[in-house]
């Protein structure tokens, strides 16, 4: 057995094959995020514990069983985060950010959660999540829905489904609680242990239990909407407006709780079937509590996080990935070609910033430098032994098509390749 390292259970790592499409992922939400002028902001992977246990909830499973906590050497209690919605707040409060509300903040890093890891779920999570301090009316909420909506049609991803919900204010969801857990009570001998004990810790959770007899049971239960007033109606009376002035599909699911205690009125889920039972790859909606929580005056705020492995492995379902070859392999034989190939390849990403040129390295016949192009996936070899050096020419074999190759002089090289850049 090899006693080579491993990974940490639950944390992998993204090999270079993987990192094209994580990195189109990325460079879409960056731009869609800038489109809607939100800006980024970076927060440690650590925090005080208290950050998290504040916002989150005591009786939560994210607090109770899943955070990575440990004392440093000062005795303080810290925690790898879970989340990042938390300690946007903190540093928001910090920095004296609220002062120019309303603002738009968006991050992206890993999250921790000691989860039992299964696909779709694992112990190093990534997140890009979006928040906005400041605004307290449904209308930033629908367009938080209508920025998702724009960043799955730019990724391609049309098997994503929109689902809302409104927990209404404290009070209503108190007043919801009770009635909740009055019902499921009478009905508790029936109920799995772990439904028992969320009816204990945290009752709304149970909503969203997977167990088909518990979600049967839930089919009497009392509805958190009929428990809204008049204020939180029409607040989410305007966000479906709005969505449906839009043209935003979406689907009102009153059972729709979120994980975290910290939400209230809009919920929002994206799902999708594709990806069995972790089908949600973004989810969000208003915690205007929050910042209070965390030391801050009242302050309405809204945002949402989406789950980067699983909006990656969406792409790949659904043949929206990307793999990222060179442009051209440098083919080089020859005491004199050598250097001058590398000199070449340097002179080429000069003249085009977005050229991929790869140089072949660790010398090679000319046969094994081909194998290598050709399992580079680059589409053009760029070949120079000392006769083309002395003739100013390069030869140029395409890879991936059935065309002829050609000799095109290294001075009209740069202009060659913009061309067939061009084409391509």
């Amino acid at each position: 057995m090899s006693s080579a390292p491993r990974s940490v259970r639950g944390m992998h790592d993204i090999p270079p094959a993987e990192m094209s499409t994580w990195q189109r992922f990325e460079r879409e939400a960056r731009a869609v995020l800038g489109a809607y002028a939100f800006e980024e902001i970076r927060t440690p992977i650590v925090e005080k514990t208290a950050v998290f246990t504040r916002a989150i909830g005591e009786a939560t499973d994210v607090v109770e069983k899943e955070m990575y906590t440990f004392e440093d050497r000062n005795g303080d209690s810290l925690s790898l985060r879970p989340e990042g919605t938390a300690g946007v707040v903190r540093a928001a409060l910090q920095n004296g950010l609220l002062y120019a509300a309303p603002i738009r903040l968006w991050y992206m890093g890993p999250m921790f959660r000691h989860e039992r890891p299964q696909k779709g779920r694992t112990r190093q999570f990534h997140q890009v999540g979006a928040e906005v301090f400041g605004a307290p009316g449904p209308d930033v909420d629908a367009e938080l829905l209508a920025m998702g909506e724009r960043l799955w049609a730019r990724l391609g991803l049309d098997d994503v489904q929109l689902e809302i919900n409104s927990l209404g204010n404290t009070d209503e969801r108190v007043a919801y609680r009770e009635a909740l857990v009055e019902y499921m009570s009478a009905h508790a001998e029936s109920l799995p242990e772990d439904a028992r004990e969320r009816l204990a810790r945290n009752p709304l959770r149970i909503l969203d239990s997977k167990d088909p007899d518990v979600q049967a049971r839930l089919a009497d239960a009392p509805v958190l909407g009929d428990f809204l007033g008049d204020e939180s109606r029409a607040h989410f009376d305007g966000l479906r407006e709005r969505l449906d002035r839009l043209g935003i599909g979406y689907r009102v699911n009153p059972r729709l709780v979120r994980g975290l205690d910290y939400y209230c009125h809009t919920v929002f889920e994206w799902v999708t079937q594709s990806l069995g039972a972790q089908g949600t790859i973004c989810a969000g909606g208003r915690y205007d509590g929050l910042v209070e929580l965390q030391g801050g005056k009242p302050w309405p705020a809204t945002g949402f996080a989406m789950g980067a492995e699983r909006i990656v492995a969406l792409m790949n379902d659904l043949g929206a990935g990307e793999t990222v070859a060179p442009h051209a392999y440098v083919v080089a034989v020859g005491d004199v070609a050598g250097p001058e190939a590398q000199r070449l390849a340097e002179q080429l990403r000069d003249a085009n910033g977005d050229l991929r040129v790869q140089m072949n390295a660790g010398g090679g016949s000319f046969k094994a430098q081909f194998k290598r192009a050709d399992r580079s996936g680059a589409p053009l070899a760029l070949v120079l032994g000392d006769d083309e050096v002395a003739a100013g020419q390069v030869t140029v074999k395409h890879l991936r098509e059935d065309l002829p190759q050609e000799t095109v002089s290294l001075a009209d090289l740069n202009q060659w390749i913009d061309a067939w850049l061009a084409s391509a």
